[in-house]
């Protein structure tokens, strides 16, 4: 800009100078938009292209009930890491922290392709977790960075075409892939697309803006949060199959992880620079957004992950149309998402609007529990379902950002990724150990040769689809107890809290 270009001090800016600051803020806002869209994808669809190929894995390598380990090790992997990603998010650049989670994501994909066996298909999930833990958590933050919480909202149109492709597209793709290919190529595409993202983000080195912190990393904070993650899930997974849930053995792992939780809260209340953001979750807003986002997650992964299955054994579809039928579900995620999105800007009062979309959810697994199992029912109330649940991730995702401020974008949209992932890991552990317990020691592969085994997987769904709807419940009341938030018309990016 030429120095007559230049404003005088004090004077307004021209409309010309208005106009190229819009310009330059579109200019960005693509930039940006281009560069995360990727590693948001890649972490979004990862949840839903598996869940068709499942049960053709489990024929492969054997073992149907280790086969939710699939989803278990990478959730584990990704709560373990998220919370450090927004800490050096934070202190050294969210997109170098993006593009190294990006590359660990790129090598657990071709871990898993190259995978000989269930537990190094396992290995792999996990490293690709840890890659995985970063993806959507410095995507969020970044977006928190660049754009305003108003435009955020006006901006969720772009993102959903994102979830769309990912939720909508990923268990269709899926579900052809294993039918007509191998199961491997739904990691080798990964390999591609990761380079993609890496050569894009390169771009936005100049919007890289790091927050330094001050105080020594919480190492011991890290590593007992890692134990008492992988203790609490193993004995989630591993009960009523394994071992009994009253046994010797399940009371000493429940009892140790009530202690290693005890010591890390003791811990992090001392550290300096505590590896959980337990600061930011002693936010009212923060505190019931995250246990609102638990219960979501929890509902949302169980039926990603065992609808599929549910319709492969019980319903005799195959993993083809099993990825169609939960066409409905995720469809419904995101329209509830993209609905959510419009109404926020025309009440500029969004936190209402998850309770009420928590309860349909609700209702629609109660519908699922009770109704006879058939094809169409299940179409239905899925789409409901995750109309419901589509209400829920974008307005807690800024409740967190707003109360949080602009220092620590990186540790709220990290408190928000591991809420959802935390949800996911017990939706993925305790669902599986409740539905493989209740099917007792039949073969679910061959539940279709055999009328005592084909009720127990429906008997034990049931019960699953009671107990999600449960869960909806809960994150509804949770949900009601987020503050007010409002947009104030005609101050662009100015919100505020009420009671």
């Amino acid at each position: 800009m030429t120095d007559a270009a230049m404003p005088a001090p004090g004077s307004a800016p021209t409309s010309a100078q208005i106009a190229e600051r819009i310009a330059e803020g579109r200019r960005r806002f693509r930039r940006l938009f281009g560069a995360v869209m990727l590693p948001m994808f890649l972490a979004a669809v990862d949840q839903t292209l598996l869940a068709t190929a499942t049960p053709v894995i489990s024929r492969e390598f054997g073992g149907l009930r280790d086969t939710s380990w699939l989803a278990v090790s990478y959730l584990l992997a990704s709560v373990i890491v998220v919370p450090l990603y927004g800490q050096l998010g934070d202190q050294f650049g969210r997109r170098k922290l993006l593009s190294l989670a990006t590359a660990l994501f790129a090598l657990g994909s071709l871990g898993c392709g190259l995978a000989t066996g269930l537990w190094w298909l396992v290995a792999a999930r996990t490293l690709q977790g840890l890659g995985g833990g970063g993806l959507m958590t410095l995507s969020q933050a970044l977006i928190g960075e660049v754009v305003s919480p108003q435009r955020r909202a006006r901006s969720q149109g772009y993102f959903a075409i994102v979830f769309t492709l990912a939720s909508v597209g990923g268990p269709v793709i899926g579900g052809l892939v294993v039918h007509h290919a191998s199961w491997r190529w739904l990691f080798l595409v990964n390999l591609p697309l990761c380079a993609l993202a890496l050569w894009r983000l390169h771009a936005l080195r100049a919007d890289d803006v790091p927050h330094p912190r001050s105080g020594p990393p919480d190492v011991q904070g890290m590593l007992l949060f890692a134990v008492a993650m992988a203790l609490s899930l193993f004995w989630l997974s591993s009960a009523g199959h394994r071992f009994d849930w009253v046994s010797a053995t399940s009371g000493a792992l429940l009892v140790a992880t009530v202690a290693l939780w005890a010591v890390l809260l003791r811990v992090e209340r001392l550290a300096a620079r505590p590896f959980l953001p337990v600061d930011l979750l002693r936010l009212p807003p923060v505190r019931y957004a995250a246990l609102t986002v638990v219960g979501f997650a929890s509902a949302m992964f169980a039926m990603v992950f065992y609808l599929p299955i549910y319709l492969q054994l019980s319903l005799h579809s195959d993993a083809a149309e099993a990825g169609l039928l939960l066409l409905p579900l995720t469809a419904g995620i995101v329209g509830g998402a993209t609905f959510t999105s419009r109404l926020i800007i025309w009440t500029g009062r969004p936190t209402a609007l998850p309770v009420g979309g928590l309860l349909l959810a609700g209702c629609s697994l109660l519908g699922m529990a009770l109704l006879p199992p058939d094809k169409r029912t299940l179409v239905a109330l899925g789409f409901t379902t995750g109309l419901g649940l589509g209400s829920v991730m974008s307005v807690m995702q800024i409740v967190t950002q707003t109360a949080s401020g602009p220092a620590r974008l990186g540790a709220a949209a990290a408190t928000m990724s591991l809420a959802r992932t935390l949800g996911s890991s017990i939706g993925a552990s305790a669902f599986g150990a409740l539905i493989f317990g209740l099917m007792g020691s039949s073969d679910a592969l061959h539940a279709a040769q055999d009328p005592q085994a084909q009720e127990a997987l429906r008997f034990a769904f049931v019960v699953a689809f009671g107990c999600a709807a449960a869960v909806c419940a809960l994150a509804a009341w949770a949900a009601s107890r987020v503050p007010a938030l409002r947009f104030h018309p005609g101050a662009e990016g100015r919100t505020d809290f009420s009671e």
